[in-house]
C-alpha cells in the first residue's frame, strides 16, 4: 500500500500515522531508532502492513493480471493504484472529506519538521506541490507519479507507460481492491490492539 493507505490505516493516533508515513523513508530496526514509542509502532505497522499486503491472496491475483513486463513491477504499480481506488471513493472509507485529510496529514509533517529525514522532507514538498495524497484520486497526477518512481529506479523500467495499462484493468482490479481493503482495515486494527501501547 502507499501513503494515503498506511496513513489511514494507522488510525486517529497522530504518532502513529506519522510513524506511517516514516516507514517508507527509515530502514533498520524500528526499535533502534532515536523516535518516540509510539512513532517507532506506527513504522512497525507500516512494515506488518506492507507484509500482510505482499503475500494477500486478492493482491497475488490482483497482480497475475498484469503483462509482461509490468509484472516485474505489479508490487509499486498495485501500490499506487489502490491508492488512487481509496482516493477516488475516499468517504466510503473515511467520514473526513479527502481534501481535508490530505491537507491535516501534510500539516502533520510540517508540525513534526525535526523528526523527518531529508528524504521525506523532500517528499513532503512534492506532497505539497501536488496535493497528495488527494491528488492520488487524479489519474494525471498519478501517471506523472509512476512516472517519477520509475525514473528513480537504477535500472529501465516501463512505469512511465503503466497508466494506460492500470486504467484498462480498472474494471478487473477493483473487485480485488473491494475485497481485500476491508481484510486490511482488520488486519491493522487488530495489530494496533496487540502491539500499540
Amino acid at each position: 500500500m502507499n501513503h494515503l493507505a498506511h496513513a489511514l490505516l494507522a488510525g486517529d493516533d497522530e504518532q502513529l500515522r506519522l510513524g506511517g508515513m516514516l516507514g517508507d523513508f527509515l530502514h533498520g530496526r524500528a526499535e533502534t531508532m532515536p523516535l518516540p514509542k509510539p512513532v517507532i509502532d506506527g513504522i512497525r505497522l507500516h512494515r506488518a502492513i506492507d507484509v500482510y499486503t505482499d503475500a494477500h491472496p486478492e493482491v497475488l491475483a490482483a497482480r497475475v493480471l498484469l503483462p509482461s513486463p509490468y509484472r516485474r513491477y505489479a508490487g509499486i504499480m498495485l501500490d499506487m493504484w489502490f491508492d488512487h481506488c481509496l482516493a477516488r471513493d475516499f468517504s466510503r472509507w473515511n467520514a473526513q472529506p479527502l481534501d481535508d485529510y490530505g491537507d491535516a496529514l501534510r500539516a502533520l509533517l510540517h508540525r513534526h519538521d525535526a523528526l523527518l529525514p531529508p528524504a521525506l522532507r523532500r517528499f513532503r514538498g512534492y506532497m505539497d506541490a501536488h496535493d497528495l495524497p488527494a491528488g492520488y484520486a487524479d489519474l494525471a497526477t498519478l501517471g506523472d507519479a509512476l512516472t517519477g518512481i520509475g525514473q528513480r529506479l537504477s535500472r529501465a523500467n516501463p512505469l512511465d507507460s503503466a497508466l494506460p495499462v492500470l486504467m484498462q484493468r480498472d474494471a478487473l482490479l477493483q473487485p480485488h481492491f473491494d475485497a481485500f481493503f476491508p481484510q486490511l482495515q482488520g488486519f491493522a486494527q487488530a495489530w494496533i490492539r496487540t502491539h500499540a501501547e
